[in-house]
């Protein structure tokens, strides 16, 4: 009963999953932040307050 599959394991593949892995997190540390701002922003609107986003104005040159 011999196996025809290498013993040693591919390390493309283990670079793969990990790249992969590493990948998942990022995009989920990216929507908490998002979720973050957004929630931030109903309690504000949410107590009241009139200017809860922030306006990005260009920067005057003089």
């Amino acid at each position: 009963m011999s196996d025809d599959r290498s013993p040693d394991p591919d390390p493309r593949r283990a670079l793969i999953g990990l790249v992969a892995i590493v990948a998942l997190v990022v995009a989920v540390l990216f929507i908490m932040h998002r979720l973050n701002q957004a929630s931030q922003i109903q309690d504000c609107v949410a107590s009241g307050r009139t200017n809860c986003a922030p306006i990005e104005t260009p920067a005057r040159r003089g």
